[in-house]
């Protein structure tokens, strides 16, 4: 059965007929330079406190992601990973009489809606053709990466208008977006979104691959929570600092918003490993730095390859991963890619508006970069 989500090496081992170990894994868009030192010396010293529960308030963590983004700590829950917390805010959307989606969206924001039985409304951000909007003809590039304008989608940001209803039936819709986009990379503006915040009861922004840009480029609405109380800010610490493993996210919304999610879920939620890695991790400058120095030429080396194999399309992006449009199709491609080489791409069968059309590739080193591009080149010349 093809996997749901990218990372999934022990189906790709019994495919490619290896040891998961053998996978070079393009599929999840997990950063190739962690988890940082740091973070794994600081998990070996806590081994001894395995025999205690953690502590069921997360202080010194909420404390430590408060000093990180300056909002008092009341205003963060930890989750187990962003995924549980995605899923408190689908109970809470699900209450609204609509949630609007952006498309192509991230299939955990359809279970964590359906699980509730959330009615939802979809805006696709690439057309029929399987072309993404206006964006590579009004879009802004800056610092090498494609920035939506105002203009770049037919029915975003325009979202209020193309809905054709009154401001105040809007009241009860709930807006469900990420920045940057996944599976596509594209950037918001915070002045795009920030209109919205005013229209909608309630505004969920998954932020999972906002730490790959740098402080002042990033497109963070956390600085507007004490503004608006129908915000709620979604991040995951996993894919930055290449910690999928442990599971670990947060959110950042109205303190009695918070306090609600945190009756409706299971105590300990975050353990007590996960809990030590992220109060070492945000700490970590220098990881950081390297991080934003690391990403921005190694992933236009991966999109200029791309752009010279025939039949490959790939797409600006701001975030750690491409998406690119491919004129075969790709549950072929990726079933030789696998056979042939152990590399392992993320389809986009689960992602209607693309299907068969477009695959997913995360920014990996140099070495590893270089393999795919010439595994690419063989297998689309052929």
């Amino acid at each position: 059965m093809q996997p749901a989500h990218g990372g999934n090496l022990v189906w790709a081992a019994n495919l490619a007929g290896c040891s998961p170990s053998a996978i070079v894994d393009f599929s999840a868009s997990i950063s190739p330079l962690g988890p940082p030192h740091s973070v794994l010396v600081a998990m070996e010293s806590q081994l001894g406190n395995l025999r205690h529960y953690p502590d069921p308030n997360y202080s010194e963590l909420r404390l430590a992601l408060s000093h990180f983004h300056q909002v008092p700590p009341e205003w963060v829950l930890p989750g187990n990973g962003s995924a549980e917390l995605l899923t408190l805010a689908g109970r809470e959307l699900a209450q609204l009489a609509t949630t609007v989606l952006i498309t192509p969206g991230f299939g955990d924001y359809y279970r964590a809606l359906r699980a509730y039985n959330a009615n939802v409304q979809e805006f696709p951000l690439i057309d029929e053709c399987g072309e993404l909007g206006e964006g590579g003809k009004e879009g802004r590039r800056e610092g090498g990466k494609e920035i939506m304008s105002s203009a770049a989608v037919s029915n975003f940001p325009r979202l209020h208008t193309s809905l054709n209803f009154p401001l105040k039936f809007s009241q009860t819709r709930g807006l469900l977006v990420n920045n940057p986009h996944n599976p596509t990379g594209k950037l918001f503006w915070r002045s795009q979104i920030i209109p919205y915040l005013q229209e909608f009861a309630l505004v969920v922004v998954d932020e999972a691959f906002m730490d790959f840009l740098p402080p002042d480029e990033e497109q963070s609405l956390i600085g507007l929570v004490h503004k608006y109380p129908n915000l709620v800010i979604l991040r995951s610490l996993t894919k930055f600092y290449s910690l999928p493993g442990l599971r670990l996210g947060y959110a950042i919304a109205h303190p009695n918003r918070l306090k609600r999610w945190q009756s409706w879920r299971d105590p300990w939620s975050v353990n007590t490993l996960a809990a030590t890695a992220a109060i070492t991790a945000i700490k970590d400058g220098d990881f950081q730095r390297q991080t934003w120095a690391w990403l921005p030429p190694a992933r236009d080396e991966l999109f200029q390859g791309l752009t010279k194999i025939e039949g490959l399309q790939p797409l600006p992006s701001a975030a750690n991963f491409l998406l690119i449009k491919s004129r075969v199709s790709v549950t072929k491609l990726q079933s030789e890619l696998l056979r042939e080489c152990q590399i392992l791409i993320r389809d986009c069968l689960s992602f209607p508006e693309l299907g068969d059309r477009f695959f997913r590739v995360a920014v990996r080193t140099s070495a590893d970069n270089r393999l795919l591009l010439n595994a690419l080149s063989n297998l689309m010349c052929n």
